[in-house]
């Protein structure tokens, strides 16, 4: 997955939002506690926000050069398929730059 080296290159700001108690937010709250240091260790200086709230539906959104956003709905989403919507995203960020 070297995509997750190129997080810092192609986005500028990475946000999770999920409920903490939720089901539905359960793959979103494993992935984030499988894969956080990995990808703060690899990229240190991308703000990866981190929101909890209750009664909200899981979502990935990723903000990339000149407040451009996208997000992605992550209910129903297993672990593996929110790591590929998160490379998707860094995908978007490359084809931004060029």
């Amino acid at each position: 997955m070297a995509w997750r080296a190129n997080l810092s290159r192609n986005l500028k700001e990475l946000r999770f939002l999920f409920s903490p108690t939720s089901a539905e937010s359960s793959a979103t709250r494993a992935f984030i506690e499988k894969n956080y240091r990995d990808l703060k260790t690899h990229n240190p200086k991308l703000p990866i926000l981190i929101r909890e709230a209750t009664s909200i539906e899981p979502q990935l959104w990723a903000r990339y050069d000149l407040g451009v956003e996208r997000g992605i709905r992550l209910e129903g989403l297993t672990e593996e398929q929110i790591s590929k919507a998160l490379g998707d995203l860094v995908k978007v960020g490359a084809s931004l730059k060029s």
